[in-house]
């Protein structure tokens, strides 16, 4: 693509995928674990054993359809990448919905047990072909440094909107996160699955610019697709690659932090802070600190921008790293309805990182998918995007291992208790899942970033090496 083409419309409709890929995404970490947890009262080892499941398929499902996405030819105006877009977009919002709908009303657990295990793995098979292909995308449609950071401060500042959606939604449809007793549960389900329907028809509604009218694809000749190694080779050489390894563990860690943080802060509000601010419900707190944050989000992203040309894109992430370990260790300190003002700025300030490890993280694998390039001859994006998927998303297996670790620790290790016999325990536990979880993630993080070698003269080298290919 030239310079010339790269257009505030081009910009703005490809970082419309922001919605599908991100909003669904959003809704599923924040509440799913909640919802299953305290309304639907499945038992904690349950949902482990869940999680443990769907993060096995994820080992699976994601090298597969990244590699089956490089393999399958180009069909014309289907293109390659937009026809596995088109054809998840639909299954993808069904299962948001099927996801926050529970059919049954029983006391088996096992049951409900068996619905959420398959909604989940079906809705990340359909989530993971539009995430894998759509990313896939990114640095084939942006092909140098200015052009990827051009589009990616449209496709973050859309995607930040798509995190505000994430938490007002929600904010407005349903009463209280976590029942306060059982007569609450029927009410808060039927808010639950309300706000899912709305998530999903406006996720297909606004994905639809973006399908018809953002996305072009370069006609593949015959002889780039012969270059294309096999499933096995590419899983072989993509695990090999020293320096996609190495910026795979930070990224995991940062993901770590994506999946656990918004997880735990619905119930970190309940049992730590307390309280319904402006009497309000128990879920207005939460709402309006996130989307303090997310609106920081958006408003720092040029600030992250600057910075990533003035320092490098790995040495401003690795800042980036450092300032989110910093304003995560003030919730040890805060506890009580008295704080809940300090939580919402709290929460406000985890903008500022959220916005970063969002910016350079996609800046930085397109630059370990041209040092690819510049070695076999030929992109491999939806290879890479797949192999890092599955190794980020089995961060989610260590957050609910993590979750269960503490949980089992404070009493809550056979079912959600609306009233744990040790307050003290509780917050302990909790305050620990909130920082110190977190921060070592962080700091695995940057001691992988730090011995991240694709920056500087090498990465010099290797973008004037692809301007010859």
């Amino acid at each position: 693509m030239s310079e010339e083409k790269l257009t505030f419309k081009k910009k703005f409709l490809f970082g419309l995928s922001a919605f599908p890929d991100q909003l669904t995404y959003q809704i599923f970490q924040f509440l799913i674990f909640t919802f299953y947890f305290t309304v639907v009262l499945i038992p904690l080892d349950l949902m482990i054993i869940t999680y443990v499941i769907w993060g096995i398929w994820n080992a699976v499902n994601d090298p597969m359809l990244g590699a089956l996405s490089e393999r399958t030819k180009h069909r014309g105006k289907w293109g390659k990448r937009k026809f596995f877009l088109l054809i998840s977009i639909i299954p993808l919002c069904v299962m948001v919905v099927l996801m926050f709908y529970m059919p049954f009303y029983t006391s088996d657990k096992m049951l409900e047990f068996i619905y959420f295990l398959t909604t989940i793995v079906i809705f990340e098979f359909f989530y993971t072909m539009f995430d894998v292909n759509v990313n896939a995308l990114f640095p084939e449609m942006f092909p140098n440094e200015k052009q990827r950071a051009s589009a990616n401060l449209f496709i973050k500042g859309l995607t930040v909107v798509a995190l505000i959606l994430s938490s007002l939604i929600p904010m407005i449809f349903i009463s209280d996160y976590v029942p306060e007793n059982d007569t609450q549960i029927p009410l808060i389900k039927s808010e639950y699955f309300t706000m899912a329907i709305v998530i999903a028809v406006f996720t297909l509604l606004i994905s639809i610019p973006f399908l018809l009218k953002a996305i072009e694809e370069k006609v593949e000749r015959a002889e780039d697709f012969e270059k294309r190694p096999s499933f096995f080779q590419s899983l072989k050489i993509t695990l090999t690659n020293k320096t996609f390894v190495k910026f795979v563990i930070a990224n995991t860690a940062v993901w770590y932090c994506f999946s656990i943080l918004p997880m735990i802060i619905p119930i970190y509000a309940e049992f730590v802070i307390g309280g319904d601010l402006f009497a309000g419900g128990g879920s207005l707190i939460v709402g309006i600190a996130l989307m303090l944050a997310f609106v920081i989000a958006a408003l720092v992203l040029p600030i992250h921008k600057k910075l990533g040309f003035k320092y490098g894109m790995r040495k401003a992430f690795m800042i980036t790293l450092g300032i989110w370990i910093c304003t995560l260790f003030p919730f040890l300190f805060i506890t009580g309805e008295a704080f809940q003002i300090a939580f919402i700025l709290l929460i406000a300030l985890q903008g500022f990182p959220l916005s970063g490890a969002l910016f350079y993280v996609d800046i930085l694998h397109a630059d370990v998918i041209d040092e690819d390039a510049v070695k076999f001859g030929v992109k491999r994006s939806a290879s890479f995007y797949g192999i890092n998927a599955f190794i980020h998303r089995v961060s989610i297996i260590l957050v609910i291992l993590t979750i269960g670790l503490m949980f089992g620790n404070i009493g809550w290790d056979k079912q959600f208790d609306p009233l744990p016999s040790d307050p003290a325990l509780v917050i302990l536990g909790l305050k620990a899942i909130m920082v110190i979880f977190p921060s070592i993630a962080l700091i695995i993080g940057l001691l992988s970033m730090k011995s991240y070698s694709l920056h500087g003269e090498k990465l010099e080298h290797i973008r004037e090496e692809l301007k010859k290919i």
